[in-house]
């Protein structure tokens, strides 16, 4: 700790004022010496957090030695108050809080070594490791170390790919985990989710001054799609005389479609959904998980409803099969058409900025390189930020650089300082056994359960027939 305060006074000492800088611009030096100051910062508040989950499990560990075993589960819940409540104390939090410090420290010092060696270390925060203690609840042991590993260990095969999760923003180092639990969650995430569809309710709960939350626990793809077709609307209404913003013009269209259907003046716009699906899961011969633009993995029963259902704008993409990305749409033309765009979206997942959560389906597609200095149209050279980072990169000094295929860009701030983007998890598909394997140099092997796949292997064939594939008539296939 006294180490840590020395190099903070050294950062405080350096700039504007100091007659010991020695730098050309002491202003610049005084700017860079407060961001290093802020990174140390936040380096010692998670290594102080790692001491602090050490001293909480700590002590409940000697308050359950002390207090010898409880002889019966009143005894023993009196005795959890009595540690939840010394904690609140000592530390003047609710004992909701401290309950809750309890509970994560119990799981970071049993059961996520990495998560426990990183905090120490200050490459993650305390937020980082909170995210990791809650989306590993539920998992057994070994799914929870998988889990762990993949963001924390960069030897782990199929290790995390982009940034490291230390350098994600809390809020998308959550989504990013959530979505890997989803797709190598043990139990089935149809099962799951049959179950949670029969939890689906309306509730409205009251609120200060006169207000009250309304809200709708419904399927993922009903969610997204009220959410875009009422954020289309807004954006609709919005223009020189409207004074609303747009959070409270989507929340008068949404009221105005409850309470009086489509009121007059109210734009009524058709929902569009961006569903990535595995070809083998939408077909019903894989179990796969989907991917809802917006949202995350969602069961391949909810994208083969939708798409049997009729989704008149449903895109087929072609995946590669070595890494799950989606394959390239080449273009040269300044124009950036719809058929990119949406490539885009699938690629960045979100606007690219740092820490930016706007999934926004009016994201604006902008040349990395301008087009008048020589940068062309290809998914490369372009990047899809939201309005509000749009118009930083191009009014401020902010720029974003080196994007390629899979990988969405970067960005590089007026300090000089460099942000990596984010980068999604693609990951290869799952070929089911059933279905047979063709390796390198080798026929296609039998399958191992011909009783899910729609077809047999005859007499003289080498291998499964394929589901006949229902969708010939798709707009748009991207041939590799």
């Amino acid at each position: 700790m006294e180490a840590s305060l020395a190099r903070l006074a050294a950062f405080a000492g350096r700039g504007t004022g100091n007659a010991a800088s020695t730098g050309d611009d002491p202003l610049r030096d005084e700017a860079d010496a407060c961001l290093d100051g802020m990174a140390e910062v936040g380096s010692m508040e998670a290594r102080l957090a790692a001491l602090k989950v050490h001293f909480a499990a700590g002590y409940a560990r000697a308050a359950v030695a002390m207090a010898g075993p409880a002889v019966s589960p009143q005894e023993r819940t009196a005795q959890e108050m009595a540690v939840t409540a010394e904690v609140a104390c000592v530390l003047t939090v609710s004992e909701r809080s401290a309950a809750a410090l309890l509970a994560e420290s119990a799981t970071l010092t049993t059961g996520l070594p990495l998560t426990l060696s990183a905090l120490q270390a200050g490459r993650i925060s305390w937020q980082h490791a909170r995210v990791m203690c809650d989306e590993t609840s539920g998992l057994d042991p070994a799914a929870a170390a998988a889990l762990e590993a993949h963001f924390l260990d960069a030897e782990a095969p199929l290790a995390a790919r982009g940034c490291p999760a230390g350098e994600l923003a809390p809020g998308r180092f959550r989504a990013k985990a959530r979505r890997w639990r989803e797709l190598h969650h043990p139990i089935s995430i149809e099962t799951r989710h049959r179950k949670g569809v029969e939890d689906r309710r309306l509730e409205c709960v009251p609120d200060r001054d006169g207000m009250a939350w309304l809200s709708a626990y419904v399927t993922a793809d009903v969610a997204v799609a009220g959410w875009s077709r009422a954020t289309e609307a807004a954006r609709a209404l919005q223009g020189p005389n409207e004074s609303r913003t747009l959070a409270q013009l989507r929340a008068d269209v949404a009221a105005d479609w409850l309470l009086a259907g489509v009121a007059e003046g109210t734009p009524s716009p058709k929902a569009q959904v961006l569903v990535t699906v595995p070809v083998l899961s939408l077909l019903g011969a894989g179990s796969e998980p989907a991917t809802l633009d917006g949202y995350g993995p969602v069961p391949p029963s909810i994208a083969r409803r939708l798409v049997g259902d009729g989704a008149g704008s449903f895109l087929r993409v072609l995946t590669d099969p070595r890494n799950g990305a989606p394959l390239e749409i080449g273009r040269t033309s300044y124009r950036v058409p719809k058929a990119m765009r949406q490539w885009l979206r699938l690629r960045d997942g979100r606007c690219p900025f740092p820490g930016c959560n706007n999934h926004s389906l009016d994201n604006e597609a902008d040349h990395l390189l301008a087009w008048s200095e020589g940068g062309g149209t290809g998914v490369t050279n372009l990047g899809q930020p939201c309005r509000r980072h749009h118009r930083l990169r191009h009014s401020t000094a902010w720029r974003p650089v080196d994007a390629t295929r899979d990988q969405p860009p970067g960005w590089i701030s007026p300090a000089g300082r460099s942000y990596p983007s984010e980068q999604q998890d693609w990951e290869p598909p799952h070929w089911p056994q059933c279905l047979g394997y063709a390796g390198a140099g080798r026929e296609l092997e039998p399958p191992d359960c011909q009783d899910v796949i729609a077809g047999a292997v005859g007499p003289g064939e080498t291998g499964p027939l394929l589901p006949v594939d229902p969708f010939p008539d798709w707009a748009l296939f991207i041939a590799a």
